[in-house]
């Protein structure tokens, strides 16, 4: 009868080992995600504790069948899988090989011979018990997983507007264990308000919207900090403000604050999901033009003013206050622009920049469209400490 040495020795013959510095080369020195093969650390919870390899995704080995369709859906995608020592992972590569996978390797050595070569690695971020038990439908998602949470624990979102688009959006955001939400708003709450901004309610109605907004996200999440602007950006404050967030939701009502807004999410290089809404119709697009969150490196989108080069003339541009907006809409657009800054942040999917998606709610269609960059843009094309901030009459002042 053949022992357990004798079964190892014959998987190892049957698979590809690659080693540590073979695995150093392919994974961390890819200039992209398509390039590289996809690393998978099979080890156990207290093991991952200790430390992984960066890029690493982790899959305990007794869930590695069950999960990796779902992370690895091609079989013919590149696959290198570790574990402490080489064993488990040699083993786990004959199995993958027998659901179909062809190109599985197993890296020789594991993640004692990684450490022993000298090579860098992270800690995770510890999650608590109760935040385990929070996040558990999060945790089960390969996409994100214990790190991913730990990135959304960790990040810094600032909603500009704390109103129809900005109370799903935020409420999402803080839903999902964002560690850090900014609300910016100058305005109070008014009763004409609570047909569409739902971080509101009668007993608030007077009160400042980032202190209702405040109260709202961090009783439906006790993890998030809720820092509250109750003020307008202006050339003056937007750089101090911007620089304390990772990216920007903008749910801003008027012209002159989304250019202003573009002009320093450039300077600083901060993306910024954008969406507007107006009557029956919501669109949204990101901007991730000069900004190393969410797309590789020189892959920059267009510019809000590539989309739309200058302000109307005042008058043109008829307000909500106008000429009114369904309640749902900015509930369904607020929610979009929560993906798409959940996606960033995790750097998981495509984002929507260089697209413009346009919902029309009467009709119930989404459309998707094009977007390039202006290759005349006069702002995007500026290196950025020449971008100056300007502060644009205000064309419309309306309440979202």
């Amino acid at each position: 009868m053949a022992s357990f040495s004798d079964l190892l020795s014959q998987v190892k013959r049957s698979i590809r080992e690659v080693s540590v510095d073979e695995t150093k080369a392919q994974v961390l020195g890819a200039p992209s995600s398509d390039a590289r093969p996809l690393l998978v650390d099979i080890r156990e919870r207290d093991e991952y504790e200790q430390g992984f390899i960066p890029r690493a995704e982790w899959i305990p080995r007794g869930f590695l069948e069950m999960k990796i369709e779902d992370l690895v859906p091609e079989r013919g995608r590149e696959v290198i899988l570790y574990c402490a020592g080489g064993n488990r992972s040699a083993l786990a590569a004959r199995s993958l090989a027998e659901l179909g996978y062809t190109r599985v390797s197993s890296m020789a050595g594991g993640f004692r011979a990684w450490k022993q070569a000298g090579h860098a690695f992270e800690r995770p971020r510890s999650l608590t018990a109760e935040q385990v038990k929070r996040y558990s439908r999060h945790i089960m998602l390969p996409e994100v997983g214990e790190v991913g949470q730990g990135k959304l624990l960790d990040a810094k979102v600032l909603c500009l507007g704390a109103g129809g688009l900005g109370s799903p959006s935020a409420l999402y955001l803080a839903a999902a264990g964002v560690g850090t939400i900014g609300m910016v708003d100058d305005d109070l709450v008014d009763e004409s308000n609570l047909q569409r901004q739902i971080l509101h309610n009668m007993e608030r109605l007077g009160m400042p919207k980032v202190e209702s907004a405040r109260m709202t996200l961090q009783a439906l999440n006790p993890d998030v900090k809720v820092i509250a602007h109750q003020t307008r950006l202006t050339s003056e404050n937007i750089l101090e403000i911007l620089a304390g967030y990772d990216l920007v939701v903008d749910g801003a009502d008027n012209f002159p604050t989304r250019y202003l807004l573009n002009d320093a999410a450039l300077k600083l290089g901060k993306p910024v999901v954008h969406a507007s809404i107006f009557r029956f119709e919501g669109q949204i697009t990101t901007f991730l033009s000069n900004s190393e969150v969410g797309t590789e490196a020189g892959d920059h989108g267009p510019c809000y003013r590539c989309l739309y080069p200058d302000p109307p003339p005042p008058g043109m541009a008829p307000s909500c206050q106008e000429a009114g907006v369904l309640g749902v809409l900015p509930g369904i657009i607020g929610t979009l622009q929560a993906n798409e800054a959940l996606k960033l942040i995790l750097g998981a999917g495509q984002s929507l920049s260089g697209r413009l998606m346009v919902f029309d709610a009467l009709g119930a269609k989404f459309r998707s469209l094009k977007l390039r960059k202006d290759p005349e843009c006069r702002v995007c094309h500026k290196r950025p400490e020449d971008i100056e901030l300007i502060d644009y009459e205000a064309f419309c002042s309306l309440a979202q």
